[in-house]
């Protein structure tokens, strides 16, 4: 993920939901779907109004667009990625925030 892509449309997430493989931890739910082919990672993230007003869900969405942004380098390209905040998110820090999807991400063996 060297350059930062999104998914945008509803048939893209609904496509990762359907057939990617999910894992969570506290803060953070990850579909990954590997594409056909090898070039860039698109992203998706989604909060839900149970997590807060928008301002709290928009805030939750810079920090893991940032988190994304900053140790995308090391995913390999060609996955679509959803990454949905859960309530527990809401307050968190950018470390905590950071740390629960690196660990995530390595959990799927996207990043050693």
């Amino acid at each position: 993920m060297n350059q930062f892509y999104s998914l945008k449309k509803s048939r893209d997430f609904q496509s990762v939901y359907r057939t990617g493989i999910s894992l969570a931890n506290r803060y953070l739910v990850v579909y990954v779907k590997k594409r056909n082919d090898d070039g860039e990672n698109r992203v998706g993230i989604s909060v839900s109004k149970k997590v807060g007003n928008s301002v709290v869900r928009h805030r939750i969405k810079r920090l893991i667009r940032e988190s994304c942004r900053l140790n995308g380098g090391q995913v390999p390209g060609g996955h679509d990625l959803v990454v949905i905040a859960r309530e527990k998110s809401r307050g968190k820090s950018y470390q905590e925030i950071e740390r629960a999807l690196l660990s995530l991400f390595k959990n799927h063996h996207l990043i050693t």
